[in-house]
Parts: structure tokens; C-alpha cells; sequence
């Protein structure tokens, strides 16, 4: 682990998921930021320009697909790496997320913990 601890932020609003995503990346030596909603997640994705963002997609105020087009058009945020990390499992969902810059996209019920974990490490290297 380098000093500068990276810090990874998690737009989640299913506070049990958001909760046990959280503890596993900081057992892996993460920092983490959570938002449970897409506005909030927002602000903070310009506020604290976190190494990597973990974003689901069917977010209350503002969806995942806002948020990142959002990030993407930011100056200071474009270049994050953003993972997404949903339920929503169809194709233009995934080809629209991917148009908007998105690394990976990942259907929450296809993907174990651990996966989940490797693709953060893959993305902040």
C-alpha cells in the first residue's frame, strides 16, 4: 500500500450491500465514501475525487447513468474510473453505461464479493 491511502466511493442506496462492500474494501486497505443516493454520490465524485467509483444505476434523486455523465463532463473528475455495479441486466443499459465511460459494468447477481474486489484492484493499480 502506497501512503496515499486510495479512496474508493460507493453510490449504493441498499445501505446492507453498501455496508458489507464497504468493509471488505477496507479490510483490502481502501478508504471508503459512501453516498446513498445518485445527488449525494455526485457532489461527493467532485468534492473528493476518489481514486475509483463504485456506482449502481437505479439510484432515488438522481440515477447512476446521471451521475456519470455528470462525472464524465467534470474537468477534475472525467478520468475516474467508475465500475458499474447493478441489477439492471439489458443490454442498452449496458451499452449506454459503456458510451458514458464506464470501465466494466457488473450485474450484482452474476458477481461474487471477491470478484468485485478484484475488478477495484484491477481498475486503481
Amino acid at each position: 500500500m502506497t501512503d496515499q491511502q486510495k479512496a474508493v466511493l460507493l453510490i449504493e442506496d441498499e445501505p446492507t450491500l453498501q455496508k458489507t462492500i464497504s468493509e471488505i474494501l477496507i479490510q483490502e486497505g481502501y478508504k471508503m465514501l459512501n453516498a446513498l443516493d445518485g445527488e449525494i454520490g455526485l457532489q461527493m465524485a467532485l468534492r473528493e475525487k476518489p481514486d475509483l467509483i463504485l456506482l449502481d444505476l437505479i439510484l432515488p434523486k438522481i440515477d447512476g447513468f446521471e451521475v456519470l455523465e455528470n462525472i464524465r463532463k467534470n474537468e477534475a473528475t472525467k478520468n475516474i474510473p467508475v465500475i458499474v455495479l447493478t441489477n439492471l441486466e439489458n443490454a442498452a443499459a449496458v451499452e449506454r453505461a459503456l458510451a458514458l465511460g464506464a470501465l466494466s459494468y457488473l450485474v450484482k447477481a452474476n458477481y461474487e464479493l471477491e470478484d468485485v474486489v478484484q475488478k477495484v484492484k484491477q481498475a486503481i493499480k
